[in-house]
């Protein structure tokens, strides 16, 4: 059983060697996907052409079928399920360093309300603004093709207008929640970018506090404003996403999970997930077919 944990194991999967800093798909029928959960290490846009397909994203089940999209940042943990006959999708990855290069805003793609479900979003919209994300992506392929002076700036530029035009249909489709105050907006991005990049070592809400450099209640009052949870739980999900894909190696012990995630021992982590899930880490294996 292989594990893919990141979008460049994936896109081998299909034989696909993208070392580029961004992928446009050809829309073709998929007929096989990766079997385990994957973390995305691209940002994604994914638009269903035809057909439908069950996909579970950060452990919530979705069917997403003609005219819906996904739309997802780095760190979000996808699996995909059945898909009907005729299945086709169309699709962009790319690195956010490519699309920010020279801009002085590093959030600039978080605060354009992309993402309500935390790191991804699904929506169902109409067969017009379907047609549009579509043909932006065909433009996209076409000058990807061509390498020119200008070639790179012409990439970033068609992409930002995807995205704005994402974010557009999104609040037309009135997903959106509305305005919150900008500086604490940042403030609870930046603590989750922290998150993203130390999860692995830290999980004290001290820690991202003084990397902040504001005071931990501080840091609670303005994350449980911008998110509704306390920065404990934050934290915990996160958390609970690297044991979800760990898990889904089965070349990794239950043991050395623990370990690489900082618990004092097994049962530390076993209380820990089964807290959160319900189940155990082993009995999670034996439900998902994980095998040893």
């Amino acid at each position: 059983m292989i594990t893919y944990e990141n979008l460049h194991d994936t896109l081998s999967f299909y034989s696909i060697d993208c070392r580029q800093s961004y992928y446009i798909s050809s829309g073709k029928p998929i007929f096989e996907f990766p079997k385990t959960p994957f973390r995305m290490d691209y940002y994604a846009l994914c638009i269903c052409t035809a057909g439908e397909i069950n996909i579970e994203i950060d452990r919530q089940k979705y069917k997403v079928n003609v005219h819906s999209f996904l739309i997802a940042a780095p760190s979000t943990i996808v699996k995909f399920g059945k898909a009907s006959d005729g299945f086709t999708m169309k699709l962009l990855f790319f690195d956010k360093n490519f699309l920010i290069k020279n801009i002085s805003n590093p959030f600039i793609i978080e605060k354009m309300n992309l993402f309500s479900k935390g790191s991804y979003n699904i929506i169902k919209t109409s067969a017009k603004n379907s047609s549009l994300l579509q043909n932006l992506l065909d433009y996209l392929e076409k000058k990807s093709k061509k390498k020119g002076k200008f070639t790179e700036e012409i990439i970033r530029t068609i992409i930002f207008n995807l995205l704005l035009e994402t974010a557009e249909i999104i609040e037309q489709e009135n997903l959106v929640n509305p305005g919150k105050e900008e500086g604490k907006k940042d403030l609870y991005l930046k603590f989750s970018k922290l998150i993203r990049e130390n999860i692995n070592r830290e999980r004290t809400v001290q820690f991202y506090a003084d990397k902040m450099h504001i005071s931990s209640k501080y840091l609670i009052e303005i994350i449980k404003k911008a998110s509704g949870k306390t920065p404990h739980e934050v934290i915990d999900e996160a958390l609970l996403k690297e044991a979800y894909v760990m898990l889904g190696n089965p070349d990794i012990t239950i043991s050395e999970i623990a370990f690489e995630l900082q618990f004092n021992s097994a049962s530390a982590f076993g209380r820990f997930f089964k807290k959160h899930t319900t189940l155990s880490p082993s009995e999670y294996r034996i439900k998902e077919k994980i095998q040893l």
